[in-house]
């Protein structure tokens, strides 16, 4: 049943990929008007769905502007990761950073492109957008399987002012391999000893209990259906679909809501760092502060070592989209990069992608 329910996911995840986030699905096709070569110029990625809604944005701007079309699938991290190694793409997206030694051996660069965060969303008719708390026990138990029902005491107690229905939880999580999953995993390991011990974390992991979607559309999607659904998803997903999401628990223990402002909390704590390809341990989840949101991460660019013409390509995108599309993350509930990183990044650019 499991399976059959993951597989029947993925055509309304790519309805509303395209459907909400102005996706082309003529993408393959590019315009050769007035004999312009720009026109004919196709930059093809592939991978994380966590990113997809502002690089689709930004491709469609870049296009109006440079005449150069930018095709980007939302495969999942992990289908990004296979694709850039084996060259059947010139960049890659991941929300799984990869490490300087793992970039060795793909042969590999790696830049981060924006910022966004994870929620946990919710379908539980009468309880509104961030009225729900949600304590790390109680979100570890419920997507462990432990608690079966929205009006368990332990919910109940975070949550005094809330009538909880006596409504039974279904849990939704991606099907196949995923960045927002490794990122979502590692945080549950870190504040939950018996998650850590039984699943871990990574880009696929043995879930204890819930549903298979593909992407953060077919989680989205699920929810939306479900009553009594609980997953995580991209927050752009939860703002664009109206969805419901709980107030979680920052490092420090204090409940926090998912918004702009907790997001660049989380964010103004990295350190970032050329000399590692800016690899972070722990991405960005669970950085210090009583109102940093424990969930914020960025996602990642990789590109092919050998490849320096469509690297620069490439970079003439990302750079266009530093230049001209913080307004468009922002709207979409992404973090657009500090100018400070940018300028970082476009070193990088210059002393190591291109030399």
């Amino acid at each position: 049943m499991k399976r059959k329910l993951a597989v029947a996911a993925t055509l309304p995840a790519v309805l509303l990929l395209a459907g909400c986030f102005g996706g082309n699905g003529n993408s393959q096709k590019t315009s050769s008007a007035g004999g312009n070569r720009k026109s004919t110029t196709v930059i093809n990625g592939a991978g994380a769905t966590f990113p997809y809604p502002v690089y689709v944005n930004w491709a469609k701007e870049y296009y109006r502007a440079t005449g150069i079309k930018v095709n980007y699938q939302g495969i999942g991290s992990g289908g990004g990761i296979r694709q850039v190694t084996e060259r059947t793409v010139d960049f890659g997206g991941s929300d799984k950073m990869l490490s300087p030694q793992e970039l060795d051996k793909r042969r590999l660069y790696q830049f981060p492109a924006v910022i966004g965060s994870i929620v946990v969303v919710y379908n539980l008719p009468g309880i509104g957008d961030t009225e729900l708390k949600l304590s790390n026990k109680s979100v570890c138990d419920l997507f462990m399987g432990k608690i079966k029902y929205w009006d368990n005491p332990e919910i109940k107690n975070d949550n005094p002012g809330i009538k909880l229905p006596h409504q039974r939880v279904t849990v939704i999580h991606r099907a196949e391999g995923s960045g927002t999953t490794w990122n979502f995993t590692y945080w549950l390991s870190a504040i939950c000893p018996a998650w850590k011990e039984k699943v871990g974390y990574g880009k696929v992991v043995d879930w204890p209990t819930g549903i298979g979607a593909k992407g953060n559309a077919g989680v989205t999607n699920y929810v939306k259906q479900t009553p009594g659904a609980i997953g995580y998803v991209e927050y752009a997903y939860k703002l664009q679909n109206h969805l419901t999401a709980a107030q979680l628990q920052s490092k420090d223990g204090d409940f926090v809501k998912p918004t702009m402002k907790n997001f660049k909390a989380a964010a103004s704590h990295a350190r970032w760092s050329m000399k590692s390809h800016f690899y972070l341990k722990g991405n960005l989840i669970l950085q210090p502060g009583s109102n940093s949101w424990p969930l914020t991460a960025a996602t990642m660019i990789l590109l092919p070592r050998e490849k320096k013409e469509r690297n620069k390509l490439v970079i003439d995108f990302f750079d266009w989209s530093f230049k001209n599309g913080d307004a468009i993350a922002t709207k979409l509930g992404y973090v657009p990069l500090p100018e400070d990183l940018k300028q970082k990044i476009r070193t990088y650019w210059k002393e190591v992608v291109l030399k």
